[in-house]
């Protein structure tokens, strides 16, 4: 059901922005420099995780795409249908010298439900699993031994996945800050969902 209504959110944005079909090729931002890092998390709704990661100071871009399949190039529709293999995630382009990789996991735990099992608050499905996509060993090391300590928190199992980084599939324009294009569609969506009602319940209420 609430896979339906962010399609019909999608049809009235894409009919005022007359975007339908444009691809977020030109949209993607630029490789990360030597003095820039790279990191990929999947936590359900991209707009959701590309909105929570924009706020977090040393984030110099984030986008919105498809990870972790076995589809070449998927489109949204293909993705969100299932069978692709892909979830939504989003690319986080920051710089260590501000914020470290520690600091973006940290943001990531608390802003996902990491109990739930492929689904994210009301979005079901392996499309929408929360997932950390690592770089390297030392990522690896990090995510792992930072699920560990949730567990340890939380006191329950975190089903929450760590896989290698693939391929990352930029999504089309219109979802790429789609909490900025359409605010009042997306806080809509947001609450409808409870993502943050959700979060509190796990992670008490946020400070500052």
């Amino acid at each position: 059901m609430v896979g339906f209504m962010r399609r019909f959110l999608l049809v009235i944005a894409l009919g005022i922005a007359g975007t339908a079909g444009a691809f977020a090729q030109a949209g993607a931002p630029q490789p990360a420099t030597p003095a820039q890092a790279v990191a990929i998390f999947a936590g359900g709704c991209f707009w959701c995780v590309e909105a929570d990661f924009d706020k977090v100071d040393g984030v110099v871009s984030t986008i919105s795409g498809y990870t972790g399949g076995n589809v070449a190039n998927p489109t949204y529709q293909q993705v969100s249908a299932g069978g692709t293999g892909h979830a939504e995630a989003v690319k986080i382009t920051y710089d260590p010298a501000k914020v470290s990789y520690e600091k973006l996991l940290e943001t990531f735990w608390h802003n996902i439900d990491p109990l739930a099992k492929d689904r994210q608050f009301c979005d079901s499905g392996r499309q929408y699993r929360a997932a950390i996509f690592y770089a390297n060993e030392n990522e690896k090391r990090l995510a792992e031994a930072s699920k560990k300590a949730v567990e340890a928190q939380l006191k329950a199992k975190v089903t929450t996945e760590i896989v290698a980084a693939g391929p990352f599939y930029p999504a089309e324009d219109y979802h790429q800050d789609y909490y900025l294009k359409n605010p009042a569609k997306y806080k809509f969506y947001r609450w409808n969902c409870g993502r943050d009602q959700r979060l509190e319940q796990i992670w008490g209420k946020k400070t500052g």
